[in-house]
């Protein structure tokens, strides 16, 4: 196995990291209400995924 020989600096260790960029989630517009809301999951606002419903939600009067 390999052994290094001295510890590995904060910094050295850090500038191998620099290459990663977070991208944003892909957005959709829900079907049925128009919000928007991240592929493949559920709208939080009517509780429909791709055109069916899935959770009840109740309607604010």
């Amino acid at each position: 196995m390999a052994h290094p020989k001295s510890k590995t600096s904060k910094t050295r260790r850090n500038k191998r990291r620099t290459h990663y960029k977070a991208s944003l989630p892909t957005l959709a517009t829900c079907s049925n209400c128009g919000a928007t809301v991240k592929y493949h999951t559920v709208c939080p606002e009517c509780g429909y995924y791709r055109g069916k419903q899935v959770i009840e939600k109740e309607i604010a009067v």
